[in-house]
This record gives structure tokens, C-alpha cells and sequence, in this order.
């Protein structure tokens, strides 16, 4: 099944970190930013009234939904003019978030993997997230990185995976997908001809009515071992 992959590509978050804790830590550190630097704001707004309003955003602007800085600097900057500061506190805010966004630590199969990977694929990302693999100190095993907000569409669209092979220059079932989402990933991916690889790394039941991924793993290396890496 895998003779003719030429390269891989992965999905991010919770694939090759657990993204949670790493959102968290990020929105707390903002808000204390916030109440050091522009304290009417967190006066008048709660974590959940920042995510209610992101939510609100996407609802009224569905043609960015899929961007997740825009939607975080747009509730930013509408807090800001409601608390009596100027929209340019967005900018600064958010900066402080994807500082913290950033700081995470991979999990401890990745990077091996990834080294023994690159030695024979092609190696690409693809999320619907807007973490900076530069900052994370990821970037140097991707020849590839694209995310929703580039695409102008997230996942499951199937102008992700189509761009992600166009960019690749090979066919779409030259590419293994690798993610941790059966529909987001998995399934989405297999529409458009990709084959498929799912990361259960928490021991999660396979959706029963979804068709099965290509390769089932529980982190990189077993991906690695799969693919003769």
C-alpha cells in the first residue's frame, strides 16, 4: 500500500503535541498581561467571555471562520474599544499570546521520528491551528507548511489536501496523512485520495461509522517503523 508514498505530512496539534495545556497556559499569560498593561479589559471581560466572543465573530463572519488570529485579534481589539483603548492593544495582546502559544514541548517520539522520516519523504504539515513551527524549533524537517489560514479554508474542505499535494508537486496517493481527527483528518484526507494514518496516542474508540485509516499507530515511531524509515 505504501510502495509509491513519496511523502508525508502531518496534522499539528495533538498529533505532535498536546495542544490543551499549551492554550491554557497562553490565555492565562495573556490576561495577565492584560491586567498589567490594559486592566479595564479584564475589569469587564473573562477568558470565557473572550472565547464567547470569538465564537460570536465566527458566527457573523463565516468566510473566517477557519482563522484563528483573526478571530483571537478581532475579539482583542473590540474588548479594547469597548474597555476605552485603542484597537492597536490587539496587536501587542496577541503578540503576548502567540509568544506563549509557541512554547511547548513536542512529544518525546517526534523529533526522532521525524529525523528518520526525512531521510526518505518528503515531510509537510498541515493544520487548521496557527502555531509557528520557527518558534517551536520544528521548521528545518518540513520542506512544506501550510495552515487554514493561508488556505483560506480548514479542514476538512478538500482545497486543504488538494493544495497540500499541488504544493508537494506529487499525487494526492503519494501522500500519507498523518493526524489524530478521524473526520478532520482521516476521513477528510481519504476523500481526496490521500492515504491515511491515525495517531491514538490516548486510546480512543475509532468512530464506527467512519471507514478505518490506512495505518493505525500510537505515536511516530511506530509511523517510522511503518514506512521503513
Amino acid at each position: 500500500m505504501f510502495e509509491r508514498v513519496r511523502a508525508v505530512a502531518f496534522d499539528l496539534d495533538n498529533t505532535l503535541w498536546d495542544v490543551d495545556p499549551v492554550i491554557e497556559r497562553a490565555e492565562l499569560r495573556l490576561y495577565q498581561w492584560l491586567r498589567t498593561h490594559c486592566p479595564r479589559i479584564p475589569e469587564k471581560v473573562s477568558l470565557q467571555d473572550m472565547r464567547a466572543m470569538r465564537e460570536l465573530i465566527a458566527r457573523q463572519e463565516p468566510h473566517n471562520s477557519h482563522d484563528f488570529t483573526y478571530l483571537r485579534m478581532t475579539g482583542l481589539a473590540r474588548h479594547a474599544r469597548e474597555c476605552g483603548y485603542g484597537e492597536d492593544v490587539a496587536q501587542r495582546a496577541f503578540e503576548v499570546f502567540f509568544a506563549a502559544r509557541n512554547e511547548l514541548d513536542v512529544f518525546a517520539d517526534v523529533r526522532p521520528a521525524l529525523g528518520r522520516l526525512r531521510t526518505r519523504y518528503r515531510l509537510a504539515t498541515l493544520s487548521n491551528g496557527n502555531a509557528d513551527l520557527e518558534r517551536i524549533g520544528l521548521a528545518e524537517y518540513f520542506v512544506l507548511s501550510l495552515n487554514a489560514r493561508q488556505i483560506g479554508v480548514g479542514k476538512p474542505d478538500p482545497r486543504c489536501f488538494e493544495r497540500l499535494a499541488a504544493e508537494l508537486g506529487v499525487a494526492p496517493g503519494e501522500i500519507v496523512y498523518v493526524g489524530d481527527d478521524p473526520r478532520l483528518d482521516v476521513e477528510a484526507a481519504r476523500s481526496v485520495g490521500l492515504l491515511t494514518a491515525w495517531v491514538n496516542r490516548f486510546d480512543q474508540p475509532w468512530p464506527a461509522p467512519l471507514a478505518r485509516a490506512d495505518l493505525e499507530i500510537e505515536h511516530c515511531t511506530a509511523l517510522a517503523d511503518a514506512l521503513g524509515a
